[in-house]
């Protein structure tokens, strides 16, 4: 301990003064060439006002041997110089002072001789006959001034060494006997320094307080962690330089880590440039918002800067799930721009028959095709709003009353409202199976049904058949719809159950249907927490089965 604390003294005395003797050199060869350019400027511009009031004439009386005049013309040629032939002299025109002096009106520079002993300084002006006026002189170079002191430096090195090791040997000793004595562990025991009672008291105040912090960040810190894993949206928290400090479950789950990623570049793990833009500019200051795909699901990223008494400490991101919403949202859009082409055809083809009839263009024959028709149209936006009603009651995931429902009775029920209209397509419909009971919405099972059954004879053929089926399989029930119909291709299955989704558009529009009859099936099939299924077979059929 003694010796530490005696080569420390030591070497921060020896250290101290020659970083002394450098720094009180340089500053003071520094002032002396910032005094020495004031100097020759202040020199420079006297001599050149007089110049160029009486000329060059001047300096035939001018006598310095301190300072050097030189006048170079345009070409850069030696017009007059005080210590030297002009005619003898090099041409000037490639001289930094002089091609800056020519340009700006002032130009100045500084070289150093071939043997790097001294350093000449020039200031330059242009005179009022276009002819440049230079001043120069010349002193040693730092270099040369501390070998001429070298002398010197080492008389003041050796007695300052003398002296520092005398001091720290005493110094060293005195401090560091009382010290090793201490018992820092518990600092009120302590009988040393009296000085050193109130630092020894603070001492053991702070080992209690440390403690007691000690266990509250702990305690925070586990509150935290317990926290950010419970969460599902993905947490990242970046340090200054973009390190991780924390990354929840959720977020290694979304950036594919599976090891603990603290201290490591964030970048590593997300190599794209919108997440490097992002952090760097939440580093900055900024927030940053955006969305992408990552696995199959949508997710929306956000960026903010983590500041601490107004600076930027770092970026927190956040990562949210929205594939439902995103989802939710184009289905949306989809099913607005849907309802209003299918509310505007029906309603285009109703006005253009009633504006031929108010025209009195129609003969009398035609009139009764012409109201048909506007009849025709306004039935199917009827149907068309009532299912719309009826889909936007299935969204509000209401609760209908409950009751026991006998299949069998709500297949027989739809068999009889819709024997009709299967007469009229030329098909037989038709239920078999036993009696069922469930515990459900009446109203919705008949929707079930009756959808299913109606898409049934909608899209039969000629002569068609279709079946309702009511069973039981390991004493779940089951309803299943059986026509013999066109058939629906592979690439359609699925999405037929999607709001106004038509595998066969003309075909759908001749037959009159809506384009939301399965979609209002599949709500109601998801309200009673069944399954659905679909089996079909171009130009052979289609079975749809519903399992409770």
């Amino acid at each position: 301990m003694t010796k530490k604390i005696f080569r420390s003294i030591f070497t921060v005395a020896f250290v101290v003064l020659l970083a002394s003797i450098g720094i009180a050199t340089s500053f003071l060869y520094d002032y002396f060439n910032d005094s020495q350019q004031s100097r020759l400027k202040a020199e420079l511009l006297l001599v050149a006002d007089t110049v160029n009031e009486v000329g060059v004439e001047y300096f035939d009386n001018f006598d310095s041997t301190v300072f050097r005049f030189t006048i170079v013309d345009a070409d850069g040629t030696v017009l007059y110089d005080t210590q030297a032939k002009a005619d003898e002299m090099e041409n000037h025109a490639g001289r930094e002072e002089i091609i800056e002096a020519f340009e700006t009106g002032e130009g100045s520079s500084a070289r150093n001789s071939e043997t790097l002993t001294e350093k000449t300084f020039y200031e330059a002006v242009l005179l009022e006959n276009g002819d440049v006026l230079r001043i120069s002189v010349s002193q040693l170079t730092l270099g040369a001034l501390i070998l001429g002191m070298i002398p010197a430096i080492c008389a003041i090195i050796l007695v300052a060494t003398v002296v520092a090791i005398v001091l720290s040997l005493a110094m060293a000793k005195q401090v560091t006997e009382p010290l090793m004595k201490l018992d820092l562990e518990h600092p009120a025991d302590n009988v040393a320094y009296e000085e050193l009672t109130p630092i020894l008291t603070k001492l053991h105040k702070q080992h209690k307080q440390i403690k007691k912090q000690m266990n509250s960040i702990r305690r925070k810190s586990d509150e935290f962690e317990q926290l950010v894993s419970s969460m599902n949206e993905g947490l990242v928290l970046l340090d200054e330089y973009a390190m991780v400090l924390s990354m929840n479950q959720a977020a290694k789950k979304i950036f594919g880590v599976s090891k603990d990623v603290k201290g490591d570049d964030f970048l590593l793990y997300d190599r794209t440039t919108r997440m490097s833009k992002a952090i760097w500019e939440a580093l900055e200051g900024n927030h940053t918002e955006y969305t992408e795909q990552r696995n199959g699901s949508e997710y929306q990223l956000t960026v903010n800067p983590i500041e601490s008494s107004g600076k930027i400490k770092g970026a927190i991101i956040l990562i949210f799930d929205i594939t439902d919403r995103a989802f939710a949202e184009r289905n949306r859009q989809e099913f607005t721009a849907n309802v209003s082409h299918e509310l505007k055809t029906p309603l285009q083809s109703i006005i253009g028959s009633a504006e031929l009839l108010e025209t009195g263009l129609v003969k009398d024959e035609d009139k009764g095709k012409f109201i048909g028709n506007i009849r025709k149209e306004a039935s199917r936006l009827v149907n068309l709003i009532n299912d719309i009603i009826r889909l936007s009651q299935l969204d509000e995931n209401s609760e209908p009353a409950t009751e026991t429902v006998e299949l069998m009775n709500v297949a027989y029920e739809v068999i009889q409202d819709l024997s009709a209209y299967a007469a009229e397509k030329n098909v037989s419909l038709s239920a078999e199976g036993e009696p069922c009971n469930i515990l459900g919405v009446r109203r919705y099972i008949y929707e079930i049904i009756y959808n299913l059954c109606d898409n049934a004879i909608r899209y039969n053929v000629d002569g068609g058949k279709v079946t309702v089926r009511v069973s039981k399989d390991l004493g779940r029930a089951e309803i299943s719809v059986s026509d013999t119909g066109i058939g629906i291709a592979p690439e359609h299955h699925g999405r037929i159950f999607e709001r106004f989704y038509r595998v066969d558009k003309s075909h759908s529009r001749e037959t009159g249907g809506t384009g939301l009859g399965l979609s209002i099936v599949k709500h109601a099939v998801q309200y009673h927490n069944a399954k659905i299924s679909l089996e079909s077979e171009v130009g052979k059929g289609t079975t749809v089965t519903v399992k409770f």
